[in-house]
């Protein structure tokens, strides 16, 4: 297991070359209340001071496991610095949308990206933050940074009754919002890439099939995708929760990397649709197995999903704060034991 760096092995998984063994990583977020109480850097603190996000986010390879690190530990990052008010939340409740600036269709109008849209108190954090994990271990381990995607900030931006309806009445409304987020997002995704690192993993479940029509999907978003890949000066994941099996088949078109996936969508059917195209990550269910199940269900989840040909072994979406710790070292385990026999 020394032939590659953790870095070098990750980036060979995402370009699909060979490998001496799968990484174990994730590409959404880590944090845990024991890892808090391991390394002293708590939420709500974490999200909003860069010397604790780092901190916390190490822990997340240095004492869990994972091949890699993460940061942020929330998806408000963007929406709060275009104008949604935010909830800080508690240890174990991740900050939370409160207000949001377009009420109305006309209050789209409104919205633009700010100049100092990598200065604002959000952003700054986690450019920091993602600064000083990559002075701490970025030569040999992939540092990982999340960006809300457009459908993501266009359903909080408008809420997500008012996303929803007009998506359906007037979906050129929802179009001009998204296209001055993605804009948002490149600038974002740039300047973490510049401070350090390796790879963004863009979080965008709302352009899902559980939430629009795959056709919505295709006239809609699939385009801002394309610009994002191409503009994005790195490596790029997309990560979308619930079963994206029904537009995995243009994803793999979109220029993107990889594909984080949840576990409801079957690996080895996706696999069938994707093809070479792009790299499957995922897909433990880390609220039905890790959070709650002991490690041998972990274990036996992780098998089957490196059976099934995953890419990069990881949990299918973000930690949930009271994730037991040896259920996320079982990962690792998991992987060891398969590529031992």
């Amino acid at each position: 297991m020394t032939k590659f760096t953790l870095r070098e092995r990750f980036e060979k998984a995402l370009k699909g070359e060979a490998l001496d063994i799968m990484p174990v990583c994730s590409v959404t977020q880590t944090g845990t209340v024991e890892l808090m109480e391991m390394t002293d850097a708590y939420w709500p603190q974490a999200h909003y001071n860069a010397d604790k996000m780092a901190a916390l986010a190490l822990a997340g390879y240095e004492i869990a496991g994972f091949e890699n690190v993460r940061c942020p530990f929330d998806i408000t990052v963007l929406a709060e610095t275009l104008g949604c008010t935010v909830d800080e939340g508690s240890i174990d409740i991740q900050p939370y949308i409160t207000d949001f600036p377009c009420k109305k269709k006309k209050d789209v109008k409104n919205i633009s990206v700010p100049d100092s849209l990598l200065e604002s108190r959000r952003t700054s954090v986690v450019l920091d933050a993602v600064e000083i994990l990559n002075e701490k271990v970025g030569e040999t381990v992939p540092v990982v940074a999340g960006v809300v995607g457009p459908a993501g900030l266009a359903s909080m931006l408008a809420g997500m009754e008012n996303y929803l309806r007009w998506f359906v009445t007037n979906p050129d409304v929802v179009e001009e919002l998204m296209g001055v987020l993605i804009d948002a997002c490149i600038e974002y995704a740039n300047g973490l890439l510049e401070r350090g690192a390796h790879a963004i993993t863009l979080i965008d479940s709302e352009a899902g099939p559980d939430i629009i029509s795959p056709q919505m999907f295709e006239t809609s978003v699939f385009s801002l995708y394309k610009k994002f890949c191409r503009k994005v000066k790195g490596f790029k994941v997309l990560h979308m929760c619930g079963d994206a099996t029904a537009v995995l088949d243009p994803l793999a078109d979109a220029g993107f990397d990889g594909i984080s996936i949840e576990e409801k969508v079957d690996v080895s059917f996706a696999k069938r649709i994707i093809g070479d195209r792009v790299r499957l990550i995922g897909n433990v269910s880390p609220s039905d197995t890790l959070l709650i199940k002991g490690t041998e269900a972990v274990l036996i989840e992780a098998t089957a999903c490196l059976e099934d040909g995953i890419d990069i072994l990881a949990p299918g979406c973000g930690l949930a704060p009271h994730t037991p710790l040896e259920n996320i070292k079982a990962l690792v385990r998991a992987r060891d034991n398969y590529f031992s026999q």
